[in-house]
């Protein structure tokens, strides 16, 4: 079971951003699980959607130490270094296509937690909102969340400015898509001026102008990686109280769908 959930290649990557285990002077205290069955535990709970209670025993660690150290590393950074590391591994490979980018983002209830805020398009029930840039293929680069009532546009900037320097096959690191594509919902024209400041040709659909029914030609890639995210059936509702512990999912989720890539 830990074999599968945690192949050899990713755990691999996953030692060169985990922290080494703290030491204890004074010795004695319980056995520490290994970090390998920890992370497969943490893979189990996020792509089955089970409580962390519901752990199945042959894991070794129980529920409380894998959401234990699940907390330690999502402190510590260690999901969001891990999926930096797989999308450097698909940029050397020359697998990233930045020639054409898309920004969108997908609601769902929440039952608790901050970034948290009334649904406009669930009557008003409480939701988060995962806010996602990908490349022409579908590969998520940037990521981010917040509550379901702040508008998509508000996200565009935070997004642009958060896609790290990943490696390409030849030539220096790169993180600015030659062209981004958006729906109506990011039709404004600061955000547009805001762009080609960057250098980054916008496609952004114009509202009361263009059907909505040309929006599909190239959008359907990053409605496809939220349906592709959606295979991580812990972000089908949100039951995290810290909005850092949500992200640490989501940043898990976008990290295996990289790492699907890397194994084709």
């Amino acid at each position: 079971m830990v074999e599968r959930l945690v192949p050899d290649e990713l755990w691999e990557l996953f030692e060169r951003v985990v922290p080494p285990a703290p030491s204890r002077p004074q010795g004695g205290g319980r056995r520490r699980y290994g970090d390998r069955e920890v992370l497969a535990a943490i893979v189990f709970v996020a792509t089955s959607g089970c409580t962390w209670r519901q752990l199945p025993p042959s894991f070794g660690p129980s529920g409380p130490t894998a959401h234990r150290r699940f907390g330690e590393w999502s402190r510590a950074r260690v999901w969001a270094k891990l999926h930096r590391l797989v999308l450097d591994e698909l940029g050397a490979r020359g697998d990233l296509d930045w020639s054409r980018c898309a920004i969108d983002s997908v609601n769902m209830r929440a039952l608790k937690g901050d970034l948290t805020g009334p649904n406009p398009v669930d009557r008003g029930k409480k939701g988060s909102k995962i806010h996602l840039i990908t490349e022409r293929t579908g590969l998520p680069l940037s990521v981010g969340i917040s509550g379901a009532n702040l508008h998509d546009s508000q996200a565009l900037e935070p997004l642009v400015r958060g896609i790290p320097p990943i490696r390409s096959r030849r030539g220096p690191r790169r993180r600015k898509p030659a062209k981004l594509h958006a729906d109506k919902g990011y039709d404004y024209d600061h955000l547009r001026r805001w762009l080609c400041k960057r250098g980054i040709t916008h496609r952004i659909a114009r509202k009361g102008i263009e059907s909505s029914t040309r929006l599909g030609r190239h959008q359907w890639t990053i409605e496809r990686t939220m349906a592709w995210l959606a295979g991580c059936r812990r972000l089908h509702r949100r039951y995290e109280r810290k909005a850092e512990h949500f992200l640490a999912f989501t940043a898990i989720a976008c990290t295996l769908i990289c790492y699907r890539r890397l194994t084709k």
